[in-house]
């Protein structure tokens, strides 16, 4: 077979698969094109999640026919006008958007160039051009984009449904927005709106801050630290979640290089080095960070579409986003996420107490009423470690004051309650509770401490996977009042598309809006639940499966989530009773030594060992 040029409609369809993967693609081209042409308000339609129908309007600056006719041809740009890629300030540089858009479907575009008497129009069907010819446009440029990859039938097939390609260009306009908010944004899909944010007026970082709490949500901006920090030729600044505001993936973060939405897997796993001390490693900061470096220190040319980059000192970058993170976060240290339950906190503060003096003992007033004079609290100084029994008041005193049983977190009985008349099992009698947290047993050889919300995480998960089996539909608690749960729209749709999985395990959610949901049932077993945040957390934890769903292994997963959320808190106060009930059901339950997480649910400490401790063997 002899060698031969390829026609030149054949180089832009394959070349265009290297820049047009998806109707996303195509939004995110043309509207940094209508940016990059300095609009102020820019509005995208689309039609069977852009596949059939997409048309992005705006107010930019518009062209000429001359430059009309030029803006299709491959390479054609207005955007290096020294011919330097290593001084690129634009979102386009490469001049490839539009002619490879038009290879793969029916484009027309329709601009007025300011101070212009009348608009022009043109369209391409295939990569096939027509005349340009006047109309009619108040200014800006307008372009449809209709039947996408008709002329690359192969394309479609691998589209996800309508509903996935819109959730996927809402994303992508959302990131461009957060990164521009000083211009308008609008997004329409069959008919709904799904975007509408206003431009935001005040300086940049005040501005940034409205907007990413419009995209991201209102808890965001509210429960977020400043990040601001530059070295050299960088410069980091945007907002990072406080470290008790945080999600189950890393779709809440966002990076941008010079207003371009990128991902970095590197500066991913600096951003989870930064909050490595003040986070589990399961979980995920939420943040916004916008990264500006000079042109000639970083490389935007890696990609066709331009989602990586590549930074000249790679290392120095890194640094510099892991301090600034962490200098950010030291200076909010005291500052928690308003979802932040600080009851759980209360049982630390042990206050302060002034030793009763000679006076007072010789008094002839009662024990009680001598102890209530004497106990003087103060609030306790910020330290590291607060003394557990304080010099100078009498064992006596302390028990009878009820404020020293409320705050000391122990709970002991002397006296065994009925329920354990029952055949103790391997894991004993119940004796305290430690810290609200730690259950303490006593065996026949030795002392078992028990992890309250470890192990009965692990009985509701196993209780959950049982009625699954069985095939039983799990006993469900209607609530009184729904419970409404704002989402991103891409996670309300995945949620949404899980409901009939999700509702075999008694949890039941209908749509709500264009970004909720709302919440009619759960499973009785987790009555005491945070619906709210056991909803987002699965929300995104479906999001970031994909579209890839095995039901026996997801079920179990969502199985563990929910066992999670609804289990016995730490932090919860429990009596006798219920102690040794918890270890009743661990004995009765398969895998109950350790959590869904793979944690430990309890650590056996025998009477031997404890001798060694103290040398008495």
């Amino acid at each position: 077979m002899t060698i031969r040029i390829l026609p030149d409609n054949l180089i832009n369809q394959i070349a265009a698969g290297e820049v047009i993967e998806r109707p996303a693609s195509v939004v995110k081209e043309l509207v940094e094109n209508a940016i990059d042409a300095g609009a102020e308000r820019i509005e995208i339609d689309l039609t069977g999640g852009g596949k059939n129908l997409i048309v992005i309007t705006d107010d930019g600056k518009g062209m000429s026919a001359e430059e009309l006719k030029l803006a299709v041809e491959r390479h054609a740009t207005s955007k290096l006008p020294e011919d330097d890629l290593f001084n690129i300030k634009h979102l386009g540089f490469r001049g490839e958007a539009l002619p490879s858009i038009a290879a793969v479907s029916r484009m027309s575009i329709t601009t007025r160039e300011q101070g212009s008497e009348n608009a022009w129009r043109m369209e391409i069907n295939g990569g096939h051009k027509s005349d340009i010819v006047p109309a009619a446009l108040s200014k800006g440029t307008r372009i449809e984009v209709r039947d996408l990859f008709f002329a690359t039938p192969a394309r479609l097939k691998f589209l996800k449904p309508d509903s996935s390609e819109a959730a996927q260009c809402v994303d992508i306009v959302n990131r461009i927005a957060m990164a521009n908010p000083h211009i308008s944004f609008y997004l329409t899909s069959d008919g709904r709106r799904r975007i509408s944010l206003n431009a935001c007026s005040g300086n940049l970082l005040d501005a940034r801050l409205k907007r990413l709490g419009e995209v991201m949500g209102k808890e965001f901006a509210e429960n977020s630290i400043l990040i601001d920090a530059s070295r050299e030729h960088v410069r980091i600044s945007g907002y990072s979640g406080l470290p008790t505001l945080n999600k189950a993936n890393s779709l809440s973060q966002y990076l941008f290089v010079n207003s371009r939405p990128v991902r970095d897997k590197l500066l991913l796993g600096a951003i989870k080095g930064a909050y490595q001390d003040v986070l589990a490693s399961n979980r995920y900061p939420l943040c916004a960070l916008f990264i500006d470096v000079d042109p000639a220190y970083v490389d935007v040319n890696v990609h066709p579409a331009k989602a990586e980059v590549r930074f000249y000192d790679g290392g120095a970058v890194r640094g510099l986003l892991v301090g600034a993170i962490r200098h950010g976060l030291s200076l909010g240290d005291k500052a928690v996420a308003d979802t932040l339950d600080l009851s759980t906190f209360v049982h630390d503060n042990i206050p302060s107490f002034n030793p009763p003096s000679a006076t007072a003992a010789k008094s002839t007033q009662s024990t009680l009423s001598f102890a209530e004079e004497a106990y003087e609290m103060k609030m306790p100084e910020p330290r590291a470690h607060i003394p557990f029994s304080p010099i100078g008041v009498s064992r006596r005193v302390q028990n009878s004051l009820p404020e020293l049983e409320r705050l000391y977190s122990i709970k002991t009985e002397e006296t065994p309650p009925e329920s354990t008349t029952e055949e103790i099992g391997p894991l004993g009698l119940a004796k305290a509770q430690f810290h609200d947290t730690y259950i303490i047993s006593q065996a026949e050889n030795s002392i078992i401490i028990i992890d309250q919300h470890a192990a009965h995480e692990r009985i509701v998960m196993e209780k959950l996977k049982a009625s699954l089996a069985a095939e039983h539909k799990v006993v469900t608690q209607m609530l009184l009042i729904p419970e409404i749960v704002d989402l991103s729209y891409n996670e309300k749709e995945k949620i949404l598309a899980q409901a009939e999985n999700l509702a075999k395990l008694g949890l039941v959610v209908e749509e709500f809006g264009p970004q909720a949901v709302m919440v009619r049932e759960i499973p009785a077993l987790i009555s005491d639940a945070d619906i709210r945040k056991l909803t987002t957390d699965l929300a995104a934890e479906i999001t970031e499966w994909g579209g890839e769903f095995s039901l026996t292994e997801k079920l179990h997963h969502i199985c563990a989530t929910i066992a999670c959320h609804g289990s016995v808190r730490a932090g919860r106060r429990l009596n006798i009773d219920e102690m040794n009930r918890l270890l009743r059901d661990m004995e009765k339950t398969e895998h109950s030594g350790q959590c869904n997480h793979g944690r430990p649910t309890y650590v056996e400490l025998k009477i031997s060992d404890i001798e060694k401790l103290f040398a008495r063997r």
